[in-house]
């Protein structure tokens, strides 16, 4: 099912144009090849005057474009002979975060990813891509493994938070996402985060805490979205596009303040509009900065992760 965002329909009434335009003159074969290219020329523009020019808040609403690729997506596009595991071995298995075994440039990965639904039903399976604690234990117990037989780990985010109902509270929630924290600063083997939609919150830190954090471009990271922040802030929900200026939550930014370590270019238009290109894109990547972490030893592997997440936040006064 094709979705199109407020600021994405110019475009797509121009592209629904070009294909009638196309069926028409083959049915009539009447050549009008003339004001196809003409049109085809004024989408380019148009897309490239939209899309090099996106403020915050489009940024936050491209993340969450219901066409974009999900984790699965790049399992299976990116990666050979993957194996999907289940459960926690405690409570239950949780479909919002799958993970993994697989092969990658002829060597072992493990795989972990949160995971939304498209249709109501998936949505409703996945639990809208919000991580149950289970989902977060299964993650740990995965990492584990792969940890033990020193085999690198790849994680894709992509959540608005853990889920925060009285079920998943009653569960240890919050220890569940404190232990993945605490454990994943101490394993030894690599570990690379690639934020492809939304990274919301200590969700997404549970499998986030990596030696590289990559971000697509048009993905977000931040400790709150922009809706519950303008309620707190202003209670006023509706004044989300201005808390997304102000959370410093795109790519761009995100980069800047040094969290993230690289920006993976999307192709024009967005990721959801050229998946090909987009996975090639996080594929070169992950390879990059897999070879460049498989260099160190794992006492640097620890000690550099370590390092990176404390030297966060930290600034220095001017007088």
């Amino acid at each position: 099912m094709k979705f199109y965002l407020e600021f994405e329909k110019p475009i797509v009434e121009l592209e629904q144009k070009i294909s009638e335009l196309r069926a028409f003159s083959k049915e009539e074969s009447v050549d009008i090849q003339n004001e196809i290219l003409r049109l085809e020329r004024k989408v380019e523009k148009l897309v490239n005057e939209i899309f090099s020019s996106l403020s915050p808040w489009q940024r936050v609403q491209l993340s969450r474009h219901m066409n974009r690729p999900y984790s699965l997506d790049y399992f299976q596009s990116i990666f050979e002979d993957f194996i999907e595991l289940h459960g926690d071995r405690n409570y239950a298995d949780d479909p919002a975060i799958v993970g993994g075994f697989a092969s990658f440039d002829n060597k072992p990965v493990l795989l972990i990813g949160h995971q939304k639904g498209r249709s109501t039903k998936e949505k409703v399976h996945r639990n809208f891509g919000m991580p149950r604690p289970e989902g977060y234990r299964k993650a740990l117990r995965l990492m584990c493994t792969a940890d033990r037989h020193k085999i690198p780990i790849i994680t894709f985010i992509d959540t608005p938070g853990a889920y925060p109902g009285v079920g998943a509270e009653e569960r240890g929630q919050s220890e569940a996402i404190a232990k993945n924290i605490m454990i994943m600063s101490l394993f030894e083997v690599p570990i690379i985060s690639v934020v492809i939609g939304e990274g919301g919150s200590g969700g997404a830190l549970a499998i986030g805490v990596a030696n590289r954090v990559l971000m697509l471009e048009n993905a977000v990271y931040s400790v709150i979205s922009p809706e519950s922040c303008a309620a707190i802030l202003w209670r006023d929900s509706g004044k989300a596009e201005a808390a997304a200026k102000s959370l410093k939550m795109t790519a761009p930014e995100i980069r800047e303040l040094g969290i993230a370590d690289e920006v993976i270019p999307e192709p024009l238009g967005g990721a959801h509009r050229n998946f090909k290109a987009t996975s090639e894109e996080v594929a070169k990547a992950i390879k990059k900065h897999l070879n460049q972490l498989s260099q160190m030893n794992t006492a640097d592997l620890t000690k550099q992760r370590y390092d990176k997440y404390r030297t966060m936040g930290v600034f220095s006064e001017e007088a």
